[in-house]
């Protein structure tokens, strides 16, 4: 028989009649040693399952815009979406993202529990899966530090006590607040003064104190690497990136868990999926956050897994053999100061504020 163009797509369509699910999947996370976790905890043993063929693309850091642009388009190429709660929120907010029955879509607990029960009240989101609790946080050079290592956030601030260049995210999150708190705002304050323009005006004043020892970061794996390189004295990234220059590479950098910002971060699958690509990604979905596989990506990463029944799972490193649990941003010993993370604030003001951050960066 001839093949053609009409022939292909009668055979496509009859596929998806027959509920068939597409073998090559776009999987879009965040790059360096996270996404290295999931290749080892989720996609190797999914591709291993399912033959299907795991396309990684490490573009989460801009996943809201190339959506947008991807939904205005009429061209979504993403299958499944690693993204942080307040994006799963914004996302889901202009009809970008598939809701999610955690119930009929995710897998239960081994015990029966059911999905929306196991991962309890981090569904912040009728679109959002998430995956692990993770942190926020500072790394600093151990042997840049002189003799008495910093142990208050505000350190980064303090250029007399640390004189060297810091790295921070170019993003206003998390900036925002750690200037407001070091600018002697309350921590139960900081997101009403930070709602005014004038807290944004103050938090960018604080910022300003040490902008020009700023090199600013916009992937996780920046800050490690320029850590490791001496290029700063002390940066922020995220614990489990922190986790992996310090017990993997052995480099003289020591974490301050002071004011760790704690967030979700997790799955989403975009809205305007084919019938064909939509089963593929929720077969992967029900694969990739099942109580083991999610203790499993905490063989790799320092990241506190999402669901209840998997943290009794989370035992020693992968490769390090090291027990995994003081490691965990949500350690007691690490946990005695945190600041909680207001992921409905930044769904509602991310847009406006980083307008505004933006600016500022380039004056």
């Amino acid at each position: 028989m001839k093949v053609t163009k009409t022939t292909l797509m009668a055979s496509a369509i009859a596929m998806v009649a027959g509920g068939a699910m597409a073998e090559e999947m776009t999987i879009v996370s965040w790059g360096g040693a996270y996404s290295k976790s999931q290749l080892k905890a989720y996609h190797e043993p999914y591709s291993e399952k399912s033959g299907v063929t795991i396309l990684n693309d490490d573009s989460s850091a801009e996943a809201v815009a190339k959506l947008r642009a991807m939904n205005e388009a009429g061209n979504i190429t993403w299958d499944v979406v690693d993204v942080v709660a307040a994006d799963a929120i914004r996302l889901c907010d202009e009809g970008l993202a598939m809701e999610i029955d955690p119930d009929t879509m995710l897998a239960p607990a081994p015990d029966g529990t059911s999905a929306a029960d196991d991962f309890g009240d981090l569904l912040v989101s009728e679109c959002f899966i998430p995956q692990i609790v993770y942190s926020t946080t500072f790394g600093y050079r151990t042997d840049l530090v002189g003799d008495t290592a910093p142990t208050d956030v505000c350190s980064i601030f303090d250029l007399d006590a640390y004189p060297g260049k810091r790295s921070l995210e170019k993003r206003p999150i998390n900036n925002m607040e750690w200037a407001l708190i070091c600018d002697g705002v309350a921590k139960d304050d900081v997101y009403d003064v930070l709602a005014t323009p004038e807290g944004q005006d103050q938090a960018l004043a604080k910022l300003g104190t040490i902008k020009d020892n700023v090199v600013w970061w916009s992937a996780g794996a920046d800050t490690p690497q320029l850590l490791a390189d001496g290029e700063v004295i002390m940066g922020s990234t995220y614990n489990g990136r922190l986790f992996s220059v310090i017990e993997e590479q052995k480099q003289p950098v020591a974490m301050l868990w002071d004011a760790q910002v704690f967030d979700l971060d997790g799955w989403i699958i975009p809205a305007g999926l084919s019938e064909e690509r939509q089963k593929r990604a929720l077969d992967y979905i029900m694969f990739a956050t099942d109580t083991q596989r999610l203790a499993d990506q905490a063989k790799w990463i320092s990241y506190g897994p999402a669901r209840a029944s998997s943290a009794p799972l989370v035992g020693q490193h992968a490769e390090l053999g090291i027990e995994m649990a003081p490691h965990m941003p949500t350690d007691p010993e690490n946990a005695k100061n945190t600041f909680l993370y207001n992921y409905e604030f930044w769904a509602d003001y991310r847009d406006d504020i980083d307008a505004k951050f933006q600016a500022w960066l380039a004056q």
